[in-house]
């Protein structure tokens, strides 16, 4: 799949709040090896910051060995595993030293499906919009892994794409946040309206 220009580290220098709905309907690309190139339209985002003002914030109490990731260059993985199960992927945003990223919940699966299903263990007439419609799904699909803390998006095998000349501008909506329990209430979720990629969970 062929998807011009880059993000600058600049873009992810900005806000987190500010840099969560102009990241919809960018591009993850995993290009993993000869034959096999998974591509993902992102489509639902969360926010996390590290002003101290988030509890449920992976860096809320200050930089550890886990979440060091979060406290380095903007533009970069915080990847990291959820109750001891699924894969979880951030995009590291601000100044480093602030802690603050993006949890990317959920892609539209463009290319490398049929690896995708694959991985995910789908049942032959699952729809595609299972593949990454949630934040687990999503790194299992695109083959994101533990190995993979650190990683900068901005190139190499890993990277972000930035939308297409010609990609309609989607249409943003924002909701509380899915699946926690500290801090929320806060509107720090993202997604693109009515897309049904988007993950199921509800609303906190």
């Amino acid at each position: 799949m062929q998807l011009r220009g880059r993000f600058q580290r600049s873009f992810f220098e900005h806000g987190c709040l500010a840099a969560a709905p102009s990241l919809l309907g960018a591009y993850l690309v995993h290009r993993i090896g000869p034959g096999d190139e998974r591509v993902g339209r992102i489509v639902e985002v969360e926010a996390y910051l590290g002003d101290g003002s988030d509890p449920s914030s992976h860096s809320h109490r200050g930089e550890t060995r886990r979440n060091r990731a979060m406290f380095g260059p903007p533009g970069h993985l915080y990847v990291y595993r959820s109750y001891g199960i699924h894969i979880c992927a951030n995009v590291v945003c601000e100044a480093p030293g602030r802690g603050a990223a993006l949890l990317l919940r959920a892609v539209e699966p463009l290319a490398g499906l049929a690896a995708m299903r694959a991985v995910r263990g789908l049942r032959p007439d699952a729809p595609d919009r299972e593949l990454g419609n949630g934040p687990g799904k999503l790194c299992q699909a695109l083959d994101i892994r533990l190995d993979d803390y650190g990683t900068s998006l901005l190139h190499g095998r890993l990277r972000l794409r930035p939308r297409q000349p010609g990609d309609p501008h989607p249409r943003v909506a924002r909701s509380t946040r899915i699946g926690i329990s500290k801090g929320r209430e806060r509107p720090y979720r993202f997604f693109v309206a009515d897309h049904p990629c988007v993950s199921h969970g509800r609303p906190s």
